[in-house]
Formats: C-alpha cells, sequence, structure tokens
C-alpha cells in the first residue's frame, strides 16, 4: 500500500452475530457482508462493552468501558472532554465521516427517570454542586441530537467537529420513524412525507400481527437505510478526488424495532417458514416468568423500548421482518461497496461491519434487550477486511470487545492511541482472559422492582453475571448449555468453578480501571 489506509466502518442496529449467512444463518440472504468476511476476518467471540446503544458506542469511539467514559446508559451523552479515536485519525491528516446513526447524544428529548430529589430537613446544594461531575453534560452542547431542536443539519450547528467528524449527516431514531438529518432531507423530496410514516399510515396487510409491526408507505428509495448509502456514496465520491486518506463511518438504524420493512423487504421471508430459536418458553428465570405472564394478562403493552414476551406467532412474525430489515442493509452496502471499487478506492480501504448490540429475536420467548445478558443480547458480529492482508476467509475464537475497535483502527493507520484507552490491537495484542459488559438502567421495566445495574464475564467456557440488589445472579457453561438454560450460580457442585470465576471476574475489573489522566507531576 502507497499511502495510509482508509477505512469504511460499517454499524448496524441492534444486530445479532448469528443474523448473517456468513455467522451461520441459512435463512437470512446476506451476500454482500458474507463477501466481506470471505475476504478478512470474522470473529466468533466478540462482545459488547454494553447491551444498549448509547453506552456502546461511546465505548466504540474511545476504546474505553462505560464506567470509565461516563456514558452509563441512554439518556448521558458521550462527554465533549473525552478523547475519541477519531479526533487522533483527524489529528494524523484523516478526513472523518459519519453517515446514518450516531447516538453520542440524546434524541429523544423525553424527561430523564432519574434525576436529583431534595431531601427534606437538608440544605439543597446550588445546581452546579449536585453531581460529582460540573459539566454533567446537560447543555446545549449535548442537545445537538435532540429532535426537537432539529430545525436545520446537525453540521451547521455542530461548527465543523462532531466528537471528531468533520463532515455529519445523521439519522436519529429507527425504522419509518427515522428523523433528524435524514428526515430533513425526505420531507425536501416527498412535501407530504409525514403522510407515510407510522402506524397509522401503514399500508393494509392482515398477515403481519405482531408488537411494533406496521407495513410501511414510505417507498424503498426514501427510506432510510437507502439514504444511508445514498450519502455514503457521495461522500465518497468526493474522497476519490483527494489525495487524503478518509475515515468513513456509515451506520444504519436498522434493524433496530419498530419492524418496518419496505417495498420488497417486508414480505420477502415467510414467517411460516421461521423456526424458532431452540430456547423459546423455556426460560425458568423470574423476571422472564414474569414477562411471560404479563403479555398473557395483557398487562404489558409491548410498545416501547423494554423487552416483552412474545407468541410463537409474533415471534416468526418479527423475525421474518428484521430478517428483512438486515437484506436492506445488505443491499444498500453492496451498492457501497461496487462504487468504492468503481471509484479506484478498494484496494487503499479496510472495510470493517460490526453492530452496536443484538436482540433477544425470540431467545427464551423473548423481544428487544435490555437486563437479561443472553449471548443473543451481548455477542455482535465483527469483520475486518484488509485489502493489503492474504485474500482468504479467516476466523478468529479470541475473546474480543467493542473496546478494541479504536485501539486496532489506530494500529493499522499507523497512529499512537491516547493514554486511558483500554482495548487492545486485534492482530497485535494478546486476548484477555476474560470480557466484561456492562449494564446500569434508569428505569423499572416488567419483570423487575428496581432498576438493575449487572456486571457480566465471559471466559473461554462460562457467561457469570452479578447483579446488584438481587438475590439472584447468573452462571452458564456454554460448551454444554449454549442455549442458556441451566443456570448454574447456586448450584452445589459447582461452587469452585463460582469462585475461580469471581476472582477471574475481579482481577479483570481491576485490570480495567482507569488510568487516566495522567499526572502532572511525580508528587
Amino acid at each position: 500500500m502507497t499511502k495510509r489506509p482508509n477505512f469504511l466502518f460499517i454499524i448496524t442496529d441492534q444486530h445479532r452475530a448469528d443474523h448473517l449467512g456468513c455467522y451461520g444463518n441459512g435463512v437470512v440472504n446476506t451476500p454482500h457482508i458474507d463477501g466481506i468476511a470471505a475476504r478478512g476476518t470474522r470473529f466468533e467471540r466478540f462482545y459488547v462493552a454494553n447491551p444498549i446503544c448509547m453506552p456502546n458506542r461511546a465505548s466504540i469511539m474511545t476504546g474505553r468501558m462505560c464506567s470509565a467514559h461516563g456514558a452509563r446508559h441512554n439518556g448521558i451523552p458521550l462527554s465533549r472532554n473525552h478523547t475519541t479515536f477519531v479526533e487522533l485519525l483527524r489529528d494524523a491528516g484523516y478526513r472523518t465521516g459519519l453517515i446514518g446513526k450516531s447516538h453520542l447524544q440524546s434524541f429523544t428529548g423525553l424527561p430523564a427517570s432519574n434525576a436529583f430529589v431534595p431531601q427534606p430537613g437538608k440544605h439543597v446544594p446550588a445546581p452546579h454542586l449536585r453531581d460529582a461531575f460540573k459539566d454533567n453534560r446537560h447543555s446545549e452542547a449535548y442537545d445537538l441530537e435532540h429532535v426537537g431542536k432539529w430545525d436545520r443539519p446537525l453540521a451547521d450547528r455542530a461548527g465543523g467537529d462532531f466528537y471528531g467528524f468533520e463532515h455529519v449527516e445523521v439519522a436519529a431514531d429507527h425504522a419509518d420513524q427515522a428523523c433528524g438529518d435524514y428526515l430533513l432531507w425526505a420531507r425536501s423530496q416527498h412535501p407530504d412525507f409525514d403522510s407515510l410514516t407510522g402506524p397509522e399510515n401503514a399500508l393494509p396487510d392482515d398477515r403481519i400481527k405482531a408488537p411494533q409491526a406496521w407495513r410501511t408507505a414510505v417507498p424503498e428509495e426514501l427510506y432510510s437505510t437507502s439514504w444511508v448509502a445514498d450519502r455514503s456514496v457521495a461522500w465518497l465520491e468526493q474522497r476519490a478526488r483527494e489525495d487524503a486518506p478518509f475515515f468513513l463511518q456509515m451506520s444504519f438504524p436498522d434493524p433496530h424495532h419498530p419492524f418496518t420493512p419496505p417495498g420488497r423487504y417486508w414480505d420477502m421471508y415467510d414467517p411460516d417458514r421461521i423456526e424458532l430459536p431452540p430456547s423459546f418458553g423455556k426460560s425458568a428465570l423470574k423476571p422472564v416468568r414474569a414477562m411471560r405472564e404479563a403479555m398473557e394478562r395483557g398487562t404489558d403493552p409491548r410498545d416501547n423500548q423494554s423487552p416483552f414476551a412474545v407468541t410463537e406467532d409474533e415471534a416468526r412474525a418479527i423475525i421474518a421482518l428484521t430478517y428483512g430489515m438486515i437484506s436492506m442493509v445488505d443491499d444498500a452496502i453492496g451498492r457501497v461497496l461496487a462504487r468504492l471499487d468503481a471509484l479506484g478506492l478498494a484496494e487503499d480501504t479496510v472495510v470493517i461491519f460490526t453492530s452496536d448490540h443484538g436482540d433477544y429475536m425470540g431467545d427464551h420467548g423473548l423481544m428487544l434487550k435490555l437486563l437479561l445478558h443472553y449471548q443473543s443480547i451481548i455477542r455482535v458480529p465483527f469483520i475486518w477486511s484488509d485489502p493489503q492482508a492474504p485474500r482468504r476467509s479467516e476466523v478468529s475464537d479470541e475473546l474480543s470487545s467493542s473496546i478494541d475497535i479504536a485501539s486496532t483502527i489506530l494500529a493499522r493507520a499507523g497512529v499512537q492511541g491516547f493514554n486511558g484507552m483500554q482495548g487492545r490491537d486485534l492482530f497485535g495484542d494478546p486476548p484477555p482472559e476474560a470480557v466484561i459488559v456492562e449494564e446500569d438502567s434508569q428505569r423499572v421495566m416488567t419483570g423487575f422492582d428496581r432498576p438493575q445495574r449487572v456486571r457480566t464475564m465471559i471466559t473461554g467456557r462460562y457467561r457469570m453475571s452479578l447483579r446488584h440488589g438481587e438475590d439472584w445472579s447468573e452462571l452458564y457453561d456454554l460448551r454444554t448449555d449454549p442455549d442458556e438454560l441451566h443456570n448454574l450460580y447456586d448450584d452445589e457442585a459447582h461452587a469452585a468453578t463460582r469462585a475461580q470465576l469471581t476472582e477471574t471476574m475481579l482481577r479483570r475489573m481491576v485490570a480495567l480501571q482507569d488510568r487516566a489522566p495522567l499526572p502532572a507531576y511525580r508528587a
């Protein structure tokens, strides 16, 4: 390679690892993503740092755990005081672009579930003294993705720098509810675009009856997936006229719920031909039983971001629709890769594919994400295709994490990382003995009576999840129980294993304690 490599970093949303052909799925059609894997390395044991959008995207950007960068759950933006690997690339002369979903800041505008509560009889601190951080990320600088304030492009409001990205075109939210810069564009293309979106404007179709599923009236060419691909192509065409290396993050809002694949993708897959996961309806955990009972009683609305139970028919329908969304994303990726090649950029461009977290998709009879760290939630695809590496398909079984992405990209670009990065170079550093997944919820959800704090560890054989304030935790032998049906945490026969894993978890969490900032003096 005669110049520094370019990078095309592709991210999907809420996309579990085994919903790709190259990861063993024999139903969903993903030839273009499979082609990336055929030319590169596919990581079998790649885990998120956090199974929620904002926290894990912040971990990808910083190469740091959520406990280090502070964006512990949705609603807490990534601080502009935290360095990102994209800033380092830009500092090294890279042109940087983000097209599609960002979600480094909140976009709903809904009131926070947690707030400072004054205590009667005590002096209440002044507003700027009510948090451990005086810069508590509540200022206008963190409203750039707020949908209620998106009256003009984010680029016009970001001042030429958004976490290191010099160029930004952002789609907030998901499916046919996507908004942000994308919605500004869609309304310019179709003056009455809002009359095409949402369940109230859906096309009639009595074949699919499932929560958060409707046949959108938005045509394929106006759907967010197409927009992300088209705008990415336009940005790449500009870069082809320059000599500087580039980093493009192409981020698709799908296959996240609601389930609204447009046009031919709506009925591309037949629900009657979808097989249910082996674990469907088999979990004995208390919250799973509670969600199932709430579904049967009709007391769970199942219309929000919280996980919920589904019937067999609902599960088949939602999986089929999700496959349609994935196939549309795959087709869009194919168009971008073809244009990358036609522009003469492919031989200099490392192509990377991953997702920010998974989805239950019927595992244990559940949908969506949060709270229960089954493999379907915490294990995601990660594929790395380097045109200068041997052109053959390779598979890595090493334990890997979202925090490793930043270090690996910087290493390939020949850029030194910053102090405090916690991930490793996937091709140059040895794997850890375990990876950690963190989750701090901010609200009570069906099956629980309090917000949850969970820490999960995955080793070569086991998954252990410890819960703060609960009288139960989880331990599974992934070698003998890949569907995570038999909780061994309180099994006396596995007491020694539990003790050894607890020590391993403690050692790994110590290793992940923050090493930033650097000292100003020796003493």
